[in-house]
């Protein structure tokens, strides 16, 4: 304690001995100590004591114990002056004033005779932030939230508040459980580290759900209707199990949502009460709801106040009928379809209130759709906004309305949505609607965000088609801003290669036609399976440019035009499928089969196209409602050494289901036939490498070519003296022989998932497939039971000699006894698989956006086959599109 009392004074001065004992007060409680001297002299001997005149004028007033603060600075902070009275107010004061700046950990004033001393102790500087136990939350989220920064001045009440903020980020994350405790560090030169060290603690979930005071829907029935779910077993890949109080909130709107949809007008929630169970990982939701009466529709009708629109007419179009249970979602739905009928008219500004009148009595609920009075609106001005790099002409070309026309909802809508296909700027992109310079003018803003157009993509995968997989590719979807594309792309796998330089023009010369130019090199092996083994066939090597140029028929109807040219070359591997015979390398069908031998050569194809496309779709990379159905035809005949004809037809159906469910249906078929014919018994006029083939991965339950026409090699055993075909497929040899035509069907339903399910891009799906390949020429079979003897054009009998040669002369032949018996050349050869029969497969599916790549996995369970096709339950892709 600072000052002087007399201890007589403080004995005869009730004051005095008030002084004293708040002085202890203060020292116990541990605040700054304000000590006043008081100048006292005892009187007489009694009961009356004389205190004398004190002077407490200030003096001096001087500053210990400042560091880093000028004197002057903290005298700045206070009221107290040199000249004034000290008094225990004026310290009270000043005291207050020093601790409101939070700049000192400790402070007090003493006053001696007049010389008043202020004592202060500075706050530290902080020198880092420190955070110790997140993982769920990263540094980077935490830091921005929190006050505390590197060189400000350390303060508890900062402290205490930014240990509030983080546990507030655990809670929004459903961590109530959380704490944090913050450590000060000591360093020298009065600096601190500041330690919030943290424990996450496990996410709180929403152990149950409790509903009261429902009678005509079960729990279960209101909890399907809620975000939140219960924390279960079968639940574990949805973040909706956690407690978020904005989501509580929301689920009591999605409850009056589904009564009001049943007719229960008057549902109303009583309450909605979480609570948090003692161990703080677990909260129990109560809801406790009013169902009310169910109301039915009563008088239903629209009263009209625009001239052309007739009520009565627009009331017999009414979608709810009097007698049907009320349903606000009808309700709703038929005022945004009356505001668009009117939109599309020109009225943009009309209004459309429905008018209730309920009827408690009767339980019905009348309803009139009253269309208020608005100027027919035209368009005074089309403006785009935001767009850096993209030209205006990319954006305006297009709007389905122009500056003049009268307004239109659905050409804007359209024009929304072209906007929004290009892929230039931000998602769910607008059109908005502005008020123009009068009442019947209006002007339309594309307020865009561009978004980066190019595209640099390296990757690396594993397929169960391609094996081992490496891919890179530059595009650039916006050129120079006007709206092309560019790009080239390589691709290496192993069976097949391919390096691709493309451009694009979407308005030639500024007008809606398209055109655009491919140059490629594709290199692609071939394989068939012997037993379990994949083996090398043919490889064929094409060369080619192929060119297009389409135009637009109608808004959703385009006409492609296509001229493709290439270069072919197929060859085999002369070791494996060729034999010498007098000098000469020739392909051996013996070896490689007859339709093998006769695909080799070198030929051009010289090919016209056509296509018809018709295009609803509201996304081109993952649809959710429209159709798409195209038709093309391709001639091969302009020129080159190829004559056929194949046409292709292919058309498919998306429907958003609700829930999130997206179901769609496509099919597609083709056919091919050859323009001349070689008339040779066993050969097909269409050549090997022109035909179809159907499997993996356009028909999910089969292999990679696993259906249609083929041609089974199945080896000869001896058993009990008597050659036997071995029939098991897993040791034969496979030969897909491709078909003429075919045909193929798929359902899919897309199943949402939680939300953290889709972060993690993860879209599984439940599908069945049907199709078939088929129309092949039978070909000339083979069957050598005891071997297969060599011989010339002229019937002379050849023998192997050492070095494995065929010659005529049986004196170098290892065996001069023996006629040449091919080793292994005792085969049959089974036709099958040739059906127009459908093929059947269901199954369900992933979808995954993985970091390597999208990723594709299937499980398959085939309903129906044809002999000859061949069977895979399961198949993936990565690292590649599909």
């Amino acid at each position: 304690m600072i000052g002087q009392v007399k201890a007589g004074a403080a004995k005869a001065n009730p004051a005095g001995r008030l002084a004293i004992a708040l002085l202890c007060g203060t020292m116990l409680t541990g605040l700054p100590t304000v000590a006043w001297a008081q100048e006292a002299e005892a009187g007489e001997a009694g009961d009356t004591a004389v205190q004398q005149p004190v002077d407490n004028t200030i003096r001096t007033i001087s500053i210990v114990g400042a560091e880093r603060l000028e004197a002057q600075t903290i005298l700045s902070y206070i009221k107290l002056r040199v000249g004034q009275q000290y008094t225990s107010a004026a310290a009270d004061g000043a005291l207050k004033d020093l601790g409101a700046t939070e700049l000192f950990s400790n402070f007090s004033i003493r006053n001696d005779g007049g010389n008043v001393v202020i004592n202060v102790t500075e706050n530290p500087v902080i020198n880092r932030i420190v955070l110790e136990g997140n993982k769920r939350i990263k540094n980077d989220k935490i830091l921005p939230e929190i006050k505390l920064s590197p060189r400000q001045i350390f303060t508890r009440s900062k402290v205490r508040a930014d240990v509030a903020r983080i546990i507030e980020l655990y809670k929004r994350q459903g961590r109530f459980a959380a704490t944090v405790e913050p450590k000060m560090v000591q360093l020298p030169q009065n600096r601190v580290d500041i330690v919030f060290e943290i424990s996450e603690g496990p996410k709180s979930k929403v152990r149950q759900i409790n509903i009261i005071g429902n009678e005509e829907f079960s729990d279960g029935k209101l909890r399907g209707e809620m975000i939140t779910k219960q924390a279960r077993l079968t639940s574990f890949l949805s973040s909706n199990t956690s407690y978020d109080p904005d989501r509580l909130a929301f689920d009591q709107q999605k409850l009056r949502q589904f009564y009001l949809t049943e007719g229960y007008a008057d549902f109303r929630v009583v309450s909605a009460v979480a609570e948090l169970t003692p161990d703080k990982r677990d909260f129990i939701i109560t809801y406790v709801v009013e169902e009310g009466e169910r109301y039915k529709f009563g008088d239903v009708k629209v009263e009209s106040q625009l001239r052309d629109f007739d009520s009565d007419a627009m009331s017999k179009g009414l979608p709810m009928k009097t007698g049907d249970y009320y349903n606000v979602e009808t309700v709703e739905n038929t005022v945004e379809q009356l505001q668009e009928l009117a939109g599309t008219f020109g009225y943009a500004f009309a209004e459309v209130d429905p008018d209730f009148t309920r009827s408690r009595e009767n339980l019905t609920m009348d309803v009139n759709f009253v269309i208020r009075e608005a100027p027919r609106v035209y368009v005074e001005r089309v403006d785009v906004n935001g767009n850096t790099l993209t030209q205006d002409k990319v954006v305006r070309r297009e709007f389905r309305i122009a500056e003049g026309d009268a307004f239109n909802s659905l050409s804007v809508q359209r024009s929304t949505a072209r906007i929004n296909s290009l892929g230039y700027f931000q998602e769910n992109f607008e059109i908005t609607q502005v008020d123009g310079s009068g009442p019947d003018r209006i002007v339309l803003e594309a307020n865009v965000e561009e978004q980066p157009t190019g595209e640099l993509q390296l990757s690396a995968g594993f397929s169960s088609i391609e094996s081992f997989i490496l891919a890179a590719s530059v595009r650039q979807r916006n050129f120079r801003g006007r709206g092309q594309t560019v790009g080239a792309s390589v691709n290496y796998s192993r069976y097949s290669r391919s390096v691709q330089l493309s451009f694009t023009e979407p308005y030639v010369f500024d007008r809606n036609i398209s055109a655009g130019v491919d140059v490629y090199r594709r290199d692609f092996n071939s394989f068939n399976r012997y037993a379990t083994d994949r083996r090398n066939l043919y490889e064929k090597t094409t060369t080619g440019i192929s060119m297009r140029a389409g135009v637009p028929l109608t808004e959703y109807i385009s006409l492609i035009g296509s001229y493709t040219f290439n270069y072919d070359q197929v060859s085999l591997d002369e070791q494996t499928y060729f034999s010498t015979i007098n000098g000469e390398s020739t392909c051996d069908p013996l070896k490689a089969s007859r339709y093998l031998c006769e695909a080799i050569g070198d030929r051009t194809s010289s090919i016209l196209g056509m296509s018809l496309a018709y295009n609803t779709l509201d996304s081109r990379l993952r649809p959710t409602r429209g159709s798409n159905v195209t038709f093309s035809t391709e001639f091969a005949g302009l020129g080159g050494s190829v004559k056929y004809l194949r046409v292709r037809g292919k058309a498919a159906k998306y429907w958003p289901v609700g829930a999130g469910f997206i179901f769609s249906l496509s099919a597609e078929g083709g056919a091919i036939n050859a323009l001349k014919s070689e008339n040779i018994p066993g050969r097909d006029d269409v050549l090997l490498t022109d035909r179809f083939f159907l499997g993996e991965p356009q028909m999910r339950g089969f292999d990679i070519r696993g259906i249609g026409p083929r041609i089974l090699r199945q080896p000869y055993v001896t058993v009990d003296g008597v050659p036997t075909p071995i029939t098991e497929r897993n040791q034969v040899q496979d030969d897909a022989l491709g078909g003429r035509a075919f045909y193929l069907g798929r359902a899919e339903l897309e199943i949402p998932l939680g939300s953290g399910a889709r972060e993690l891009g993860l879209r599984p799906s439940i599908f069945a497939d049907v199709g078939a390949l088929f129309a092949v020429d039978r070909p000339l079979l083979q069957d050598y039971p005891n071997g297969v003897q060599a011989t010339d054009d002229e019937g002379n009998l050849y023998y192997y000699d050492a070095d494995g040669l065929l010659t005529l002369d049986p004196g170098t032949a290892t065996d001069p006894n023996d006629p040449a018996i091919r080793p292994g050349s005792a085969f049959r050869e089974v036709f099958v698989g040739d059906s127009a029969a459908p093929r059947v497969a269901v199954g369900i599916g992933v979808n995954w956006n993985s970091p390597f790549g999208p990723f594709r996995i299937d499980f398959a369970k085939i309903l129906r086959k044809e002999p000859g096709d061949d069977t895979k339950q399961f198949s993936f892709n990565v690292g590649t599109q599909f």
